[in-house]
């Protein structure tokens, strides 16, 4: 049952989603023209990728080791399965995980190190101490989620010999991919915020529903919504996203019902239902990078057009 409680605090089934997605951006988006086998190859991608999945499983440990009053009130099923692996365990786990992601790094470059060094501060430092304060706990729970993302670009663009497949148009459509899945996971966050509002008041946590109450939380999101826009119009209008542009319509569909779901909702199962259509809208995401380039599916890389 321990390890059953460890995969429950790493929150297990979240990093095969994160791992997934790292790739298919660097299949799909950051070198469409190198064969896809090349790619899943790479190992110091591969560490990468690896170093990242530790990371955030070790983000999500020292999350829950701070959160554990709170999640004890929001969510107390899941708290006391998590509570089979004590405090103590939790933060040995933690800290073996964060040795061997600085191990592995070493093995990549010294800029993988500087960066994961960083990385996992700035989870610590969240965890510790932002996440407690209004808007800057919201925007930095969302910017850490994105990191790794950038951790990928940034190896393409400091790894001799993988530049030149990588044009800098690549780079500007990652960001505005990340740009709208930043906005994304910002309106999940102020979601868990108004699911957790009991919770947060207990344990004094000055999210915006306590301070500044649920409805001007709502148009926070409403306008968040719609800033979404933005980036999924430059991704359809100035850069080729292939088919992907389905996936982007059918979120604005699915989007407009969340506003009107929101509006209506004043109850923790109805927050709940909200969390769970973003977080859909997440997932589904990662598996729609592949509508970018279907070619490569085939093919193991991009067909030109003559």
């Amino acid at each position: 049952m321990k390890i059953v409680s460890l995969f429950s605090v790493v929150r297990g089934y979240n990093i095969p989603i994160i791992i997934l997605a790292q790739y298919l951006a660097a299949i799909f988006i950051l070198s469409p023209n190198v064969r896809a086998l090349e790619v899943l190859l790479d190992f110091h991608l591969f560490l990468i990728v690896l170093a990242s999945s530790v990371t955030i499983a070790s983000g999500y440990i020292i999350n829950s080791f701070y959160d554990s009053q709170k999640d004890l009130i929001n969510k107390p099923n899941k708290t006391m399965l998590d509570r089979l692996v004590s405090q103590k365990t939790k933060l040995y786990v933690y800290f073996g995980l964060n040795f061997f992601v600085f191990f592995i790094s070493m093995f990549i470059s010294w800029r993988a190190v500087l960066f994961f060094s960083v990385y996992i501060f700035l989870i610590w430092f969240y965890s510790h101490k932002v996440k407690k304060y209004p808007i800057v706990g919201n925007l930095m729970a969302a910017f850490l989620a994105v990191l790794p993302f950038f951790g990928i670009l940034l190896y393409y663009f400091k790894v001799e010999g993988l530049l030149e497949n990588v044009s800098n148009e690549k780079y500007y459509v990652i960001t505005a991919h990340a740009a709208f899945l930043f906005i994304l996971i910002l309106i999940r966050e102020m979601i868990k915020d108004l699911e957790n509002i009991k919770g947060d008041i207990v344990s004094n946590y000055q999210t915006i529903p306590v301070i500044l109450g649920e409805v001007f939380s709502k148009r926070i999101i409403t306008f968040l919504v719609f800033c979404s826009i933005i980036p999924v119009y430059v991704l359809i209008e100035v850069y080729d996203v292939g088919y992907m542009d389905i996936y982007f319509y059918l979120s604005f569909i699915a989007l407009i019902f969340f506003l009107l779901k929101l509006w209506k909702s004043n109850s923790k199962e109805s927050y709940l239902l909200l969390h769970l259509i973003i977080k859909f809208i997440i997932v589904a995401g990662v598996f729609s990078i592949v509508l970018i380039k279907p070619s490569v599916l085939i093919h193991g890389k991009a067909v030109l057009s003559i």
